[in-house]
Formats: C-alpha cells, structure tokens, sequence
C-alpha cells in the first residue's frame, strides 16, 4: 500500500508563537491563532508579505507600510480566508493602506524573535490581517517557530517506512523550504501560502496517487483538507482547545507528531 501524509507546518510540525497587534486600539493579542482570528470575519484575509525580516526591520518605524511595499517591490500571498478572493483587490488594500506603519510590524517582531531567537533552527514569518469590508488593514502579525522535539525523528522514521510527506502551509514558501531542508523533506513536496482550499486540492490530488493519504494538521484552516484525506489526524501538541467542526472531522487526536508513526504501523 502506498502512503502520504501531508503535515501543516505551524503548531504541528512546528511549536510556533503567534501575535496579532488590533492597528486601531494598538492592543496586542500573544498566543493567538491566527487563522481563527481570520475566520472569526468572513471579511477578514490573512496575508503572508514577501519580505526578509532584516529589510522590514532595517525601514524608518514611521513610514507607512504601503509605502515601504511600493518601495521594495514586494509581493504577498493570501494565506487564509473563508471565501474566495480576487488577488488584485487585496492588492489595492495593502498598496493604498493609510493606516498601518512599519513599527507596527516591528513590535510584533521583537516580541517573536525574543522568544525563538536562541534556538537553532527557526522560521519567523510577518503578514498582515486585511478588511475587505473596511478596505485597510486591520492587524498585523508575526509567527516564528522551531521544529517539535521528535519532528525530525518522525519525518526520518516515515521515509524508513517507505511513507511520502509533503508539507502544505500557509506560511510562506522560503521559510517552509529551510524548514524542509531541516527535517529531511524534498523542497518540491513543499507547498506554502496555501489557503484552506489549496490544501484541500494538494490532498485530492495525491489521492490519485498514492492508496491512502492522511493529513496532520492543528487549526480551522486545515478542516476542508482533513475532510477530503482518506485519514484526518488533529494534533494538539501547543493547543487543547480546539473548535467542535475541527474534532468532528477527525479520526485520530495527537498530542506528539511522533503518534503519527503508531498511526501508520498498522496501514503497513
């Protein structure tokens, strides 16, 4: 029998600090998911900016972020949403955006990479949350993260068992093809800036494939790829709580990526 197992990469591949800073009050919410913030609006995308982190760092805290987009030429890629999107329309929002500095990015960064900065490996990855009804942004975010004890382990103990991975992300792809290199998964099983419905057709197509495809995934946004797998797996490693639709959908709940090998043993 021939086996693939898609991994999501933050909070299942990979323990991840989140925080969303609310541009209008200036509040910051820490530890928040930020894909549920995102579907907590039907109006609400989550936007991955293509921007090294030294670059956004390096720019006058003041300056407009709109303006420091327009200026470095940068793309974005729509991470997370709950309806389809036209990619130019967002584009208008982040380029005409009068609200957002780059100091708001910075303090969410800082506060990231206070966390992560002495672990050896690391992926770090800022965005922004846009408001299609209120055409501007609405929050910015950073997520930065380092591989779960065993991940490594894992991905190794699948190849030996002669199981494909493949990782299917919403972050973006540079970060996830280092992460990749790290963990032993070919780049070109690798998939970043993935919306919920691209995840769901990477599991659709690998059903054609291989015999049985399983996905590993920890939030909201792995729900329509969990649904379409021959076999769902909920981890909740970093995070217990977890929405009534996404249980639903599983077959199996994991608080260890290693608990994916006593899944697929009996498949063999």
């Amino acid at each position: 029998m021939s086996i693939a197992v898609v991994f999501d990469s933050a909070g299942t591949l990979l323990h991840t600090y989140r925080i969303a800073k609310d541009v209008d009050s200036g509040e910051l919410f820490p530890d928040i998911e930020t894909t549920m913030l995102t579907f907590a609006d039907p109006n609400r995308v989550l936007c991955v900016i293509h921007a090294h982190s030294h670059g956004i760092m390096a720019a006058p805290q003041d300056q407009l972020f709109s303006s420091f987009l327009k200026e470095h030429q940068l793309g974005f890629g729509i991470s997370c949403t709950r309806r389809v999107v036209e990619a130019e329309e967002i584009g208008r929002i982040l380029m005409n955006d009068t609200h957002v500095r780059v100091g708001d990015m910075q303090e969410c960064m800082r506060i990231i990479w206070s966390k992560i900065k002495e672990e050896a490996i690391v992926a770090l990855n800022s965005g922004v949350i846009v408001h299609t009804g209120k055409h501007r942004i609405e929050f910015t975010v950073t997520a930065g993260g380092t591989p779960f004890p065993g991940a490594k382990e894992t991905i190794r103990e699948l190849h030996r068992l002669g199981v494909a991975t493949f990782i299917a992300s919403g972050d973006r792809e540079a970060k996830l093809e280092r992460m990749a290199d790290y963990l032993g998964i070919p780049r070109d099983q690798v998939f970043g800036v993935a919306t919920p419905t691209v995840k769901e057709r990477i599991v659709k197509d690998l059903k054609e494939e291989y015999d049985t495809v399983l996905m590993v995934g920890d939030s909201i946004n792995d729900l329509l790829a969990m649904r379409a797998a021959d076999i769902a797996v909920l981890t909740e490693q970093q995070c217990s709580h977890k929405p009534d639709e996404l249980i639903a959908a599983v077959n199996h709940r994991i608080h260890d990526v290693r608990e994916v090998i006593g899944i697929i043993n009996p498949l063999i």
